[in-house]
């Protein structure tokens, strides 16, 4: 099966080499696949918590990968308890997709503690929370290597490529993504604007400073 676009995205911002990808919350394993057959990694891990999923994942690859059966493992656990402690001394890349931002900060608190004498980086996508993730991460100093806005399905979607080490800040409402030339672009952050615009009217929210940054970038 074709990636999806976005998974596509994700594997283009993949340019160097990793003892290790965990491909988190995999689902039907398609891009950890397709970063098997590309040899991106030693060993690439095959994250998620649903039992079915992971046996029809494991399944495909006995069946049709015709490599090294030690370059790939499956782990039927949370993303957020992943067992590193035998690969410390290896580069992980380790790639959190397909769900919201706040199930993403869960996941990072837990994860971080884990990797600080680790060589890590990060590849998240959250569906939604972008504002609050990215909030997160800088607070937990995690630096940029690269970010992307993808659409698929009339949706965006925002990709953060993250170090620890990384010289480039990392923005609460993105920088280096945007292409205002792009109307798929403006009308990305037309609707966050109004969103939260929306919210900025209950009384019982306290959004006004993100909407203020988020209405920054439309002059800057």
């Amino acid at each position: 099966m074709q990636l999806s676009v976005r998974l596509q995205k994700i594997e283009e911002m993949i340019s160097g080499s990793y003892d290790h990808i965990w491909d988190c919350c995999c689902d039907h394993g398609l891009l950890g696949f397709n970063l098997l057959k590309k040899e991106r990694a030693g060993q690439v891990h095959f994250v998620d918590i649903v039992p079915d999923l992971l046996k029809q994942v494991e399944t495909k690859l006995n069946k049709y990968w015709q490599g090294d059966k030690n370059s790939w493992q499956i782990h039927c656990v949370d993303a957020a308890n992943l067992s590193l402690e035998a690969y410390s001394k290896d580069k992980h890349l380790i790639i959190i997709a397909g769900v919201g931002g706040e199930l993403i900060v869960k996941m990072m608190q837990s994860l971080l503690p884990l990797t600080v004498s680790f060589d890590v980086q990060f590849i998240l996508c959250p569906v939604h929370h972008h504002y609050l993730l990215r909030s997160f991460l800088i607070k937990n100093k995690l630096g940029l290597i690269n970010e992307s806005l993808v659409f698929e399905n009339k949706r965006g979607y925002e990709i953060l490529h993250l170090l620890k080490s990384a010289s480039k800040p990392l923005s609460k409402v993105g920088s280096q993504m945007w292409d205002f030339k792009n109307p798929l672009h403006r009308d990305y952050l037309d609707k966050t604007i109004n969103h939260y615009s929306r919210m900025a009217k209950n009384p019982k929210t306290d959004v006004d400073h993100i909407l203020t940054d988020y209405q920054r970038l439309l002059i800057s």
